[in-house]
């Protein structure tokens, strides 16, 4: 394979916070701007609209895997759903096709969480116009929004419970990328070494004792993600009352 769609990494270097990058993070800003304000249009196309966002998302995972395929570097240490962000991928996948409040509660805390690591710290190889640079950007994008198209359009809101069972999911996923990463001599999860690009993972410590951190940084994150509804939970309350 030849050009965009080329293995060779010399030839596409990707570099953080360069042109290319930052304009992926302008990408999803303005289009989650867009979400917000277009939200009722969007209610009314909803059917449709989900059903647009299930085919890119799911497209473009099966294009890259068969990228990799016909490439030669399909390797099962690396390109099992294990990967926080691929479990939150087929998270939305299932959260666009059944509108289920439950899996919401994980794309939610996991797939948020997951997806702004990777898209402000890539463990990416492949720079613009690359077919991988566009792939990763836009199906991490796209977790993210799924989640705020929730919020947004159908008002779906994360609650404590939800955090609990997502914190459940989020160790219980791990202890099946622990055991994967043993036989595969893979590293999903980073659960046997920090990625080797720079990271966030870097002011963690060393290994093993960055994945405890991890642990206390994944409660951390999701309480925030949790509190913005809980203020405006409070505020309701506070004006209810004394109106």
């Amino acid at each position: 394979m030849s050009g965009v769609f080329s293995h060779d990494y010399n030839a596409f270097p990707f570099l953080v916070f360069s042109a290319s990058h930052i304009a992926m993070i302008v990408l999803f800003a303005a289009a989650a701007a867009l979400l917000f304000i277009f939200r009722k249009g969007l209610f009314r196309l909803d059917q449709k609209f989900r059903l647009y966002m299930f085919m890119l998302l799911f497209t473009l995972e099966l294009l890259y895997h068969l990228w990799l395929y016909l490439g030669g570097d399909w390797d099962i240490a690396f390109t099992l759903p294990l990967q926080l962000c691929s479990i939150s991928l087929v998270l939305c996948l299932v959260l666009l096709a059944t509108k289920s409040s439950a899996v919401f509660q994980l794309v939610y805390y996991l797939g948020v969480t997951g997806a702004l690591m990777a898209i402000l710290t890539p463990e990416l190889f492949l720079g613009f116009p690359h077919f991988r640079y566009f792939q990763f950007f836009i199906t991490h994008n796209l977790i993210i929004w799924t989640s705020l198209y929730f919020v947004f359009v159908h008002q779906f809101r994360p609650t404590g419970k939800g955090m609990l069972h997502s914190f459940i999911f989020l160790n219980t996923s791990a202890g099946a990328a622990f055991f994967a990463n043993k036989l595969t001599g893979g590293n999903y999860m980073f659960l046997s070494r920090k990625p080797e690009n720079a990271s966030l993972l870097d002011y963690f410590g060393p290994y093993p004792y960055y994945i405890l951190t991890l642990e206390i940084a994944s409660v951390f994150l999701f309480l925030l993600l949790l509190l913005p509804f809980k203020m405006i939970g409070k505020n309701k309350t506070g004006k209810a009352e004394s109106a």
